[in-house]
């Protein structure tokens, strides 16, 4: 605000909407953000609001950000990693050391053909190696694509063939929860099924012995040993792409979604350090995937703002109960990342951090990925944080962050937002498109495209139209449910299509009933999300079976297994129901909606349109209501 000239937050707000070209300007002034060649426009939307481009004529890269600038000064020898193992094992990192790494794995990204444009995907737990391949990537000029490390190869297999990605970079094996995962086995299966995969880069972790294939696989510390430690960063366009991120909708095949080496690395920047006070002085954990974007976002601005990433291989809770509450304590984290379901874990086992470990170093706590019950919300604010701690509440999606959060210049309320991230434009509409008054539910949408949205779907131009623009000219479409109240606080009710959010994981339900079908058991299928302490929200799946197949346990486990084997075991099912049809409507579209409402006993709404209701009265009378 002082560097804008701006006296209040809400003119701030109001500023920012009305001239996001002054706003994002001067946010990379605030920021910093460096560039070879200095953008001559701050935006262009000449081709329409969801083909805006931003930084016109500018030159830079994420790892002059992120590392290079760096060099000569202080931090350059501070701590800018420290890892820890699920086995205990510890490995810290100055700017330095990252500096080093990264150059020969970008040596080495470079010996194997790796050029400008090519994709590298990533699919890897939380190593050292996923963050200096997630950089190197960027420094050779290539589009790192992270994958989910609980991925099955069928998953990986459609984001690899969409991307038609051409090296791959993994692990022999990891721990999880005590137990090996054999990724290099599930990369083969996948790898086999595509030709534009020509190199596959190996970590050794766990020491598991692998299958090889001569030409294809290399040794990770053979490829990044034999190159030297200093290596150039690739001059991109402002707006070239470098992170393809693949979410998944209601229908069809997963979207690739693309951010480029500026918009959205200034737009995460402004989410976590100016919206949530997120410092150079600060050690960040935030226990979060790769193959999400919560990961490339911590792997990122940490960097960037030249700060302390603490990142943890497996599990929250193991091989201790309380293992994330004791990193934090014994590595003095001061900003924490948790979701919603990992706190209702941590209250389901019992567990009183506040008793057993000193978390005086605590200054900002941060929560997404999920709405907050009101019980967890208060459990982490008021006995882990003391009250003295601010949740903060952030909520977007992979295609621009946040849309919604909480700064730390307002009051907090328990669950809620207590304001619209600058330059969103955020509102609530109505099915007409008008603003909704407080304490109405309507659709979120943001009024004009914010700095970083994505850049468009991979090869899919119609698909991005469709998904997002196509309900309100120039007006995005974010399919979440919210309300304000009378004090200006906002507030997330869940999606308001078909998205299953899996313990915070978001997937469409076409993918996992292509999962299901390929068994060639069943008639038809539907994935639905319910209720769930825990994850917050558990999948369901509701068939109706082939003619002489017989619907018992053998093949409710087999259809789970399937589910597991594709993509992987947070999202096994909390129960398989058998029923003689599914809803549908006259066009024979599927009605998920409705089997979730029979399915919980709730009211399903209008049914005028289902060419066979009969099906909701089957589906209410297996449910007991």
């Amino acid at each position: 605000m002082r560097a804008l000239d701006v006296g209040s937050y809400d003119e701030l707000l109001h500023r920012a909407d009305a001239e996001p070209g002054w706003f994002f300007e001067g946010l990379l002034k605030h920021l910093d953000y460096r560039f070879y060649r200095p953008y001559a426009r701050a935006l262009d939307a000449s081709a329409g609001a969801p083909w805006t481009k931003w930084c016109i004529g500018g030159t830079t890269n994420v790892v002059l950000n992120a590392i290079d600038r760096w060099r000569g000064t202080t931090t350059y020898d501070k701590l800018a990693l420290v890892w820890e193992g699920e086995d205990g094992a510890r490995k810290d990192y100055t700017y330095r050391d990252l500096d080093r790494e990264i150059c020969r794995c970008a040596g080495a990204l470079r010996a194997l053909g790796v050029a400008r444009g090519d994709v590298i995907a990533i699919y890897l737990p939380n190593l050292p190696e996923a963050m200096i391949a997630m950089l190197a990537g960027a420094k050779v000029g290539g589009i790192v694509m992270p994958l989910f490390s609980g991925f099955g190869a069928d998953a990986m297999v459609s984001r690899l063939e969409l991307a038609q990605a051409s090296v791959l970079v993994t692990v022999d094996g990891s721990s999880r929860r005590g137990k090996l995962v054999d990724a290099k086995a599930i990369a083969d299966e996948a790898a086999r099924q595509v030709p534009s995969l020509k190199h596959v880069a190996v970590v050794r972790r766990a020491g598991n012995p692998v299958s090889w294939t001569e030409g294809r696989d290399h040794w990770w510390h053979e490829l990044c040993a034999a190159q030297p430690d200093s290596a150039p960063t690739e001059e991109m366009d402002a707006d070239a792409p470098y992170l393809l991120v693949f979410t998944s909708g209601t229908t069809g095949k997963p979207k690739g979604v693309v951010h480029g080496h500026t918009g959205f690395i200034a737009k995460i920047v402004m989410d976590l350090s100016l919206c949530m006070d997120f410092r150079a002085d600060d050690r960040m954990l935030w226990m979060s995937d790769m193959g999400w974007v919560v990961g490339p976002l911590i792997v990122l601005v940490t960097p960037i703002v030249g700060g302390t990433l603490i990142l943890v291989e497996g599990a929250p809770n193991f091989p201790d109960p309380d293992r994330m509450w004791r990193v934090a304590a014994e590595h003095r984290v001061s900003f924490l990342g948790v979701a919603p379901t990992t706190v209702r874990t941590f209250i389901a086992q019992g567990s009183e951090p506040w008793n057993t470990h000193d978390l005086s170093a605590l200054r900002i706590m941060v929560s997404s990925g999920e709405p907050w019950t009101p019980d967890a919300w208060r459990w982490l604010f008021e006995r882990v944080g003391k009250g003295r701690v601010p949740l903060l509440n952030f909520s977007g999606g992979t295609e621009m962050m946040g849309i919604l959060a909480c700064c730390v210049l307002r009051p907090l309320k328990p669950c809620s937002f207590n304001t619209p991230v600058p330059g969103t434009g955020a509102d609530i509409f109505d099915e007409s498109g008008q603003s909704v008054p407080p304490g109405t539910v309507g659709e979120l949408v943001m009024r004009r495209p914010v700095f970083g949205l994505t850049r468009g779907l991979w090869n899919d131009d119609g698909r991005y139209i469709q998904s997002y623009w196509s309900t309100w000219k120039d007006v995005w479409h974010h399919g979440d449910f919210a309300s304000r109240d009378t004090d200006g606080h906002w507030y997330i009710h869940g999606r308001s299509d078909d998205t299953l959010k899996i313990a915070g994981k978001r997937t469409g339900p076409a993918e996992i009933e292509a999962l299901l079908m390929g068994t060639g058991k069943l008639a038809e299928a539907a994935a639905i999300g319910v209720p769930d302490k825990i994850k917050g929200s558990a999948l369901v799946l509701v068939c109706s079976l082939k003619p002489g197949v017989e619907g018992n346990e053998a093949l409710r486990a087999e259809l789970s297994q399937a589910v597991v084997h594709g993509l992987g075991v947070a999202f096994r099912p909390k129960d398989v129901r058998f029923v003689s049809d599914l809803p549908k409507t006259r066009n024979l579209k599927i009605m998920r909606r409705v089997i979730r409402a029979a399915y919980l006993g709730e009211d399903a709404g209008d049914l005028s349109s289902l060419v066979n209701p009969e099906a909701v009265a089957e589906l209410r009378a297996q449910a007991g209501v």
